[in-house]
């Protein structure tokens, strides 16, 4: 497989070249083109679900190349695109930055990680390349080991898995969804982590009283 990160880096998009019998699992609501004998497989399963305004809808699916042929890809906010290749290691990623990876990667849902209905943390494991996707810039952290930094959830891109992380609610902190507290997320070297420079979580939360009623 070949690929080509384009229109960085404020709208990028992902071009996949596929050889012969090459597999790719994709984010569901990604897809912008397919060539000629890119297609999803009949026996194709989808790969974990999310809720979507109430109803559960797959999180990704599987494109296979019967002959060679590309597949064009985009992120659902507008921002960049980094590959990472697992060897046979483990990155976790926060469910809306997922774009694809190969066949090689497992996936794992790890449970909720930001006030977002349907979003959630995303074990990858194994071996292959994943390709993900910021709202906004993306900025690199690389903790040494035992160094701490915080961030709020929904400005996280990724981490290794080499990483240790807590989950906590802090007062201080404004939350998106309402009530008492936001979402920070505690994490520890030795490791690298991914941010980026916008929360889907903020665009949302500042979306949805601005609808109007009855949207």
């Amino acid at each position: 497989m070949e690929y080509e990160i384009t229109n960085q880096p404020a709208f990028a998009e992902l071009l996949l070249t596929l050889d012969a019998d090459e597999e790719i699992r994709v984010e569901a609501g990604s897809l912008v083109s397919h060539s000629a004998g890119v297609e999803v497989p009949p026996d194709s399963e989808a790969l974990l679900e999310r809720s979507v305004l109430g109803e559960e809808t797959p999180f990704s699916t599987t494109f296979a190349a019967d002959h060679p042929g590309t597949i064009r890809l985009a992120p659902p906010f507008p921002g960049d695109i980094f590959h990472y290749e697992l060897r046979d290691e483990t990155l976790y990623v926060q469910s809306c930055a997922f774009l694809a990876a190969e066949s090689g990667i497992d996936f794992e849902e790890k449970g909720s990680f930001v006030e977002c209905a349907g979003d959630f943390l995303l074990e990858l494991s194994g071996s292959g390349l994943a390709f993900l996707s910021s709202y906004g810039a993306v900025s690199i952290v690389s903790l040494d080991p035992g160094e701490r930094y915080i961030l709020d959830t929904g400005h996280v891109v990724a981490f290794e898995g080499s990483v240790d992380f807590e989950v906590t609610r802090v007062d201080t902190v404004h939350s998106h969804a309402g009530g008492r507290g936001g979402l920070v997320c505690e994490l520890e070297g030795p490791g690298t982590i991914w941010t980026q420079s916008r929360s889907p979580v903020a665009l949302l939360s500042w979306i949805a009283p601005n609808l109007p009623d009855g949207e």
